[in-house]
C-alpha cells in the first residue's frame, strides 16, 4: 500500500468518553476516522463537536455485539472505497455485580460487548489490513483484566477483559507481519464509566491507544500497555 495515502481508523463506541477523544487526537494527528457508534443519531450528535475534521471524519452506525452490523459497516464502506488501517476496539461496558450475585444476562452482556465484540471486528476489518502487509489494532482493555493482578472484581468486566488481552494475543498471532495488535489499559478516567473525581484526565487516558494506533513499523506486538509502558499480563 502507498505510504502517502492517508492511514483511515474506526473507532467503535466513538461517540463518547475515550473513544471520542481517540477520535479527537486521530484527526488532530491528520488521520481520516470513521466513528462508530451502536446509536447513529448519538454518534452524529458528538461528530458535530469535533472541530477541523474537514471531510475526514464519517460516522457509522455499528453494534459491535452483532457480527451482521459489523459485517454491513464494512460492506457501506467497502463500497465507497473506505480501507480501515486502524481499528480502535473501544466500545465496552462496566457492570459492577459481585460473583454471587453477578446474573447470567449481566454476563452474557459483557461478554458480548467486551469480548465478542472486538472478535467481530477483527475478523471483518484485519484480514484486509493483512493482505495489504499493514495494520494496527488496539483493544481498548483494563488492568483489571490483567492474571498478573489476580482479575479482581467487578467479575464480569474482568473476566471479560483478561479474554479481550488473550484475544489480542491470539489476533497478533493470526494477523501475521506488518499488523501491530496490542491491548492497552487507560487507566480510571473521568468518564461516565471512571465519574468525576477519577485521577485521569480523558486526554491522558487517550493517549496511549492512539500511540499505539500510530506506532512505528518497528513498534512491539501482541502487547498490554499502559502509559505507553509495557505491562505483564
Amino acid at each position: 500500500m502507498s505510504r502517502s495515502r492517508t492511514r483511515t481508523a474506526l473507532v467503535t463506541g466513538g461517540n463518547r468518553g475515550i473513544g471520542l477523544e481517540i477520535c479527537r487526537q486521530l484527526l488532530q494527528a491528520g488521520h481520516d476516522v470513521v466513528l462508530a457508534a451502536r446509536d447513529e443519531a448519538r454518534g452524529r450528535s458528538a461528530a458535530r463537536g469535533l472541530k477541523g475534521a474537514d471531510g475526514r471524519l464519517r460516522v457509522e452506525q455499528l453494534d459491535v455485539t452483532s457480527r451482521a452490523s459489523v459485517t454491513d459497516c464494512a460492506t457501506r464502506l467497502a463500497a465507497d472505497g473506505v480501507e480501515i488501517d486502524i481499528l480502535v476496539n473501544n466500545a465496552g461496558v462496566y457492570p459492577t455485580d459481585s460473583f454471587f450475585s453477578l446474573t447470567e444476562d449481566t454476563f452474557r452482556e459483557a461478554l458480548d460487548v467486551n469480548l465478542m465484540g472486538a472478535f467481530h471486528t477483527s475478523q471483518v476489518f484485519v484480514p484486509a489490513m493483512a493482505r495489504r502487509g499493514w495494520g494496527r489494532v488496539v483493544n481498548v482493555s483494563s488492568g483489571l483484566g490483567a492474571m498478573t493482578d489476580n482479575v479482581p472484581s467487578p467479575a464480569a468486566y474482568g473476566i471479560s477483559k483478561a479474554a479481550l488481552n488473550a484475544l489480542t494475543l491470539v489476533v497478533s498471532a493470526a494477523a501475521g507481519h506488518g499488523v501491530k495488535v496490542n491491548a492497552v489499559c487507560p487507566g480510571w478516567v473521568r468518564t461516565d464509566m471512571g465519574g468525576a473525581w477519577a485521577p485521569t484526565s480523558v486526554e491522558k487516558g487517550a493517549d496511549t491507544a492512539v500511540w499505539l494506533a500510530r506506532l512505528p513499523d518497528d513498534g512491539p506486538t501482541g502487547g498490554f500497555f499502559r502509559h505507553r509502558r509495557r505491562i505483564a499480563w
